[in-house]
């Protein structure tokens, strides 16, 4: 498997899809949700998507957004024009929607349980199962451990100001997590309290 994984920050990426059909939108609504700048060429766009920022582009101008953009997505029933995008995109980033395995780029199933993101990459074999697999992961993940990684972030801003030694910040988190205070906190929803609870519980730790 010669892929790896990784997030890529799209703030402010400018983003060339072609394409405007039903991936192609899923593609550009994934973007600028992400702060990316999106241009597609195609038909036409959604009233949403349009809403969003994205920009309608001519097909008969696509060498010139393959130059614009940083990241190119292939996402057509065009086949010999997405031969040609793909071609002359080089070495910058690109997503073949229609043959993932030929661009550099994957864009994963994913989907977010409040600040979590998760990703689901099958290598290409099987779309089907990294579906089911993200109903599986989804039905597992609560509100609990939610509140944890609250918590935990919490925590980390605090110890970041008063511990330089990255060991002992550590220790000190997972001292914070396996306090069965702090799981009382949470199940009964005092995040407030808990928050209380981990600064005089830092203090007595430092």
């Amino acid at each position: 498997m010669d892929w790896t994984s990784l997030y890529l920050k799209t703030s402010d990426l400018n983003v060339f899809i072609l394409g405007t059909g039903e991936v192609a939108t899923r593609r550009a609504n994934k973007f600028l949700d992400h702060g990316a700048n999106v241009k597609l060429a195609g038909n036409k766009l959604s009233s949403d998507l349009k809403s969003k920022g994205a920009v309608l582009a001519s097909t008969d101008d696509v060498n010139n957004l393959v130059e614009w953009a940083d990241l190119v997505v292939v996402a057509s029933g065009d086949e010999e024009m997405s031969c040609h995008v793909s071609e002359i995109a080089g070495d910058k980033l690109v997503n073949r929607a229609d043959f993932p395995l030929e661009g550099n780029i994957i864009v994963p199933t994913s989907f977010n349980i409040g600040d979590i993101e998760i990703s689901i990459f099958t290598n290409g074999k099987s779309p089907l199962m990294a579906r089911q697999l993200r109903k599986k992961i989804q039905s597992i993940i609560t509100e609990d451990d939610i509140a944890q990684i609250e918590l935990q972030d919490f925590a980390r801003s605090i110890l970041k100001d008063k511990v330089e030694d990255q060991k002992e910040r550590r220790d000190c988190l997972y001292t914070i997590f396996e306090d069965e205070k702090i799981s009382e906190f949470i199940e009964n929803k005092q995040i407030d309290e808990a928050k209380d609870y981990i600064e005089k519980l830092i203090r007595g730790l430092l």
